[in-house]
């Protein structure tokens, strides 16, 4: 399913809008699968969530995406750049994307200050890119 690094959870929130939130997500899911370097994919809705972590609801369509190998760039920088790109379309949209956990809403609007939290984000998560850190070790 995926081939390396984290599992990145996108979700696009449309105010309860489940035809407009699946119709985005397919768009987004199209533009992201053209790129090389990243997996993407459809989250199983039915399937169920862990204990005590949010995840798609009934109704709720959402996106994992990760990196292969042949990816240059971190992934945090390929994904968050197409999604901003992708939310820039229109200054309504947002994609809420989730690693671990931890998480960054982007807009198709985005100010100074959220570009900023896009930043600090794209730092936390940037050690993800590649293998699993040992955070046991002295």
């Amino acid at each position: 399913m995926r081939n390396g690094g984290p599992q990145w959870t996108l979700t696009v929130p449309t105010g309860g809008d489940t035809l407009r939130q699946e119709r985005l997500t397919r768009d987004l899911h199209d533009t992201l699968r053209r790129t090389d370097g990243l997996v993407v994919g459809f989250h199983d809705a039915d399937g169920p969530s862990e204990p005590g972590r949010k995840g798609t609801g009934v109704g709720e369509v959402a996106l994992w995406a990760s990196a292969t190998a042949a990816v240059a760039r971190p992934a945090s920088q390929v994904l968050i750049t197409l999604i901003k790109e992708w939310c820039a379309k229109e200054r309504h949209r947002k994609v809420v994307v989730t690693v671990r956990d931890d998480s960054i809403e982007i807009t198709g609007r985005p100010d100074a200050a959220q570009e900023r939290m896009v930043r600090e984000f794209q730092d936390r998560v940037a050690g993800g890119d590649g293998p699993e850190p040992n955070d046991g070790a002295a």
